[in-house]
């Protein structure tokens, strides 16, 4: 097994179950940084799964940080197959969407060309395309407990959907056992997340929170908040849009004088529809600059029921200076922040007419967020430590 580099740059394998790029998904930007921050420790190589087809200006973001980029198509009509024949099968179904024979067998052949002294994996969705690669020492980034989130999301289904979220709950919590044994070194985004392990596994996860670049999300003088409240977020993502329909029942329904700012990548047709019902809403698609849609708010507002793990949108809008309003769900995996916590729509109203009413309060606790963030949060330092775990273990 390898383990003497010399001084030459190491070859890493990072693998991921999306392509990391654009930056609209969490695991997208967080793959994106590391990739970037690890690439002045490693010469690396990465292998990406997709759905969609991958564009050359988006390979173009990588190529500067990356030495070889290799994509995988995922094509539908195998993935239908894999989902129904994983019926009888006791593998979560979201590795069985992801785990395609015929990718598996040019992973494999890929790997003992490069013969990479270590392998990252990004979540356990390709987790199988590498576990029994056995040459080199792997790293698994969890990034979160996908068992938790499914558990907490069943709570909200009724039927035949709590019954199926509950089996997927059981099938990752069972996976993410397992599969912690086939590598020596493991990741999680909060330590909210790696205490859902057992206690013997939790006790070597090492604690990777997600970065900010402070130095593109700043404030914007030039921009005068016209929205008393904005949210954005990934509007595909069932937690978010769970978060988006919360506000317009329990927010804008009672303070009709309040205007609120939603943005975020792949709004359903259905969300755009609810949206519309509410005249104090407006919705927009992705932004491919995403600060302009944060400077436009005068409260950040996330009140996630569901969902685990780092709101990335929570770093970003304390990082513009934004004043905060979350639910303990999501400020306890940002220990210390700087932020109201509010989980009543009572509670929340409160905090939000208090903001309002109090502009230099609301001025002071944005200054708060963003020191908050460049003192804790900066992507350099995460990378040098995986680095660290890495080459020094």
């Amino acid at each position: 097994m390898k383990k003497c580099y010399m001084n030459k740059k190491p070859t890493l394998v990072f693998i991921t179950s999306r392509f990391p790029y654009p930056l609209e998904k969490g695991d997208k930007l967080r793959a994106f940084h590391l990739i970037q921050g690890l690439s002045s420790y490693f010469n690396i190589h990465l292998l990406a799964l997709t759905e969609e087809t991958v564009r050359p200006q988006w390979i173009k973001q990588l190529s500067s940080f990356t030495e070889q980029v290799s994509i995988y198509k995922l094509h539908r009509y195998r993935i239908f197959l894999r989902l129904m024949v994983n019926i009888l099968s006791s593998r979560p179904f979201q590795t069985a969407y992801f785990t395609d024979f015929f990718i598996q067998r040019r992973v494999l052949k890929k790997l003992h060309e490069i013969k990479p002294d270590h392998i990252f994996c990004q979540m356990i969705r390709p987790a199988e395309y590498v576990k029994h690669y056995h040459y080199c020492h792997k790293t698994l980034d969890y990034m979160d407990l996908l068992s938790l989130g499914m558990e907490r999301r069943k709570k909200h289904m009724k039927g035949l959907k709590k019954f199926l979220f509950e089996a997927e709950s059981y099938r990752l919590n069972e996976y993410e056992q397992r599969i912690f044994n086939y590598f020596e070194h493991h990741l999680m985004i909060s330590q909210q997340d790696a205490n859902g392990l057992p206690f013997s596994h939790r006790n070597f996860i090492q604690v990777i929170p997600n970065g900010i670049d402070t130095e593109k999300f700043l404030p914007n003088p030039f921009i005068e908040p016209s929205f008393d409240l904005v949210f954005v977020g990934n509007l595909s993502y069932a937690p978010n849009v769970d978060a988006v329909q919360w506000i317009c029942k329990n927010i804008l329904n009672r303070r009709p004088k309040l205007q609120a700012l939603f943005a975020g990548a792949n709004p359903s047709s259905k969300l755009k529809a609810y949206i519309k019902t509410f005249n104090n809403a407006k919705m927009l698609g992705w932004q491919n600059e995403i600060q302009q849609v944060y400077a436009q708010g005068r409260i950040f507002i996330a009140p996630m029921q569901i969902g685990t793990g780092m709101q990335n949108k929570l770093l970003e809008a304390m990082a513009m200076e934004l004043p905060c309003i979350t639910t303990s769900l999501a400020a306890e995996a940002i220990p210390n922040c700087p932020v109201l916590v509010a989980n009543t729509p009572e509670e929340i109203l409160a905090a939000v007419d208090y903001l309002l009413s109090n502009p230099d309060d609301a001025k002071k606790l944005g200054s708060k967020g963003r020191a908050f963030v460049q003192r804790y949060y900066e992507w350099e330092v995460w990378s040098k430590k995986i680095s660290d775990l890495i080459l020094l273990h």
